[in-house]
């Protein structure tokens, strides 16, 4: 396994950052909040990214993607990570494309795919019903009807849910909620009859929603994968999740070092610059090791995946995933925590970046599951559970 990137990623890194600089800088989300953007991205810059190919790095070469892997999602997640980019690009291309390649049928696949390789379709996973990532505690209610089934129940921090064109959701077919037996994933259209989304506005650059369904009607073409048995679908998908996020926090973790790093260069206190202080040194140093291990773990998790998807799904790599997730996101609330007191009271003006970054840090700590929840399953992993 290498650990570094070979010369085509590190074209394909050139390439998102070259784009996402130019068209998306920390500014870019600054505005967007700003004017309450009710889309919450640019739509035009997504059909950039649409067209450079990366809304369809995960999608097979025969639905119009670039048929790359995990590894590739991550470099452009890190780009993402270090704008603070709002963008669909980890639930629609990371999360629902894997969730439609892994556990997808050919009429689903060939309905799907090529849109959104092209940019025209968003999906996302809708998964939680509470305050708290527990995907087996869905309990939202799939009952059988007629050639299909009845979706009545909520969803919660539904991602990117309020512009979404398809709703991948976990409902329960059987069992009671925390049994991991009787989950099933239906594709549910939000325009549907029944379905009732609004949005939900987050205090980092991310987009959410709740969704309600009240007896959606969705007929047996609807079910991904199979019926009863999701759960196995649906944990590989959050692993894969997961690393994307963690990589989106290595490269928000780089951005906030370089520009710390800046800082110390220009700022003169009792007639030094104070990046000359041992202790602002002591930082620096803790910092680097941070980001260069998180780094370490993600790139592994990345490799997995591939190696995963590569054997139809076969490897588990949720340990790799959860510690990748649990050290990238905790490093980055540490170095950006060290930032804004690098900055001093700089680091807490809105006109300055590092505020923006510390806020967008602290709720990618939730997101894809909370520290807690990735420390017990890595345990459970340890302990054969």
């Amino acid at each position: 396994m290498a650990l570094v990137l070979t010369e085509e990623q590190s074209m394909l890194r050139d390439s998102a950052r070259g784009l996402i600089s130019d068209k998306a800088p920390v500014s870019h989300l600054r505005h967007l909040r700003d004017t309450k953007d009710p889309t919450g991205f640019s739509k035009e810059l997504w059909q950039s990214f649409a067209e450079m190919g990366f809304a369809g790095l995960l999608v097979p070469e025969e639905f119009g993607g670039s048929a790359l892997g995990c590894v590739e999602a991550g470099v452009v997640m890190e780009e993402i990570g270090r704008a603070l980019m709002p963008s669909p690009f980890l639930a629609t291309s990371v999360v629902a494309a894997s969730a439609l390649t892994r556990g997808g049928n050919a009429a689903q696949k060939s309905e799907f795919l090529p849109k959104i390789s092209n940019g025209s379709v968003l999906a996302t996973l809708a998964i939680d019903e509470g305050a708290k990532h527990r995907p087996l505690q869905a309990n939202l209610q799939a009952v059988r009807s007629g050639n299909g089934f009845k979706l009545s129940g909520a969803k919660a921090l539904v991602v990117d849910g309020h512009v979404a064109d398809l709703l991948i959701v976990a409902a329960r077919t059987a069992g009671a909620a925390g049994e991991r037996e009787g989950l099933t994933l239906f594709l549910v259209n939000p325009t549907a009859k029944g379905v009732t989304t609004e949005r939900t506005i987050m205090v980092d650059s991310h987009n959410a929603a709740r969704v309600e369904f009240a007896n959606v009607e969705v007929n047996a073409d609807g079910v991904l994968g199979e019926v009863d048995q999701g759960a196995a679908l649906l944990e590989g998908v959050l692993d894969i999740g997961r690393g994307a996020v963690a990589s989106e926090m290595v490269g928000l973790s780089e951005e906030v070092f370089g520009r710390t790093v800046e800082y110390l260069k220009q700022r003169k206190q009792f007639g030094k610059l104070i990046g000359e202080f041992e202790a602002i040194q002591f930082k620096l140093a803790d910092m680097v090791t941070e980001i260069s291990a998180a780094q370490m773990l993600v790139y592994h998790a990345a490799w997995l995946a591939d190696k995963s998807n590569a054997n139809g799904g076969g490897i588990r790599f949720t340990r790799e995933s959860s510690m990748a997730k649990l050290y990238a996101s905790e490093a980055a609330v540490r170095v950006a925590n060290e930032a804004v007191q690098v900055f001093g009271g700089y680091g807490f003006i809105k006109d300055y970046p590092a505020e923006k970054f510390y806020r967008d840090v602290k709720l990618c700590t939730i997101g894809e599951g909370t520290s807690e929840i990735q420390r017990l399953v890595i345990a459970r992993y340890i302990l054969g559970k």
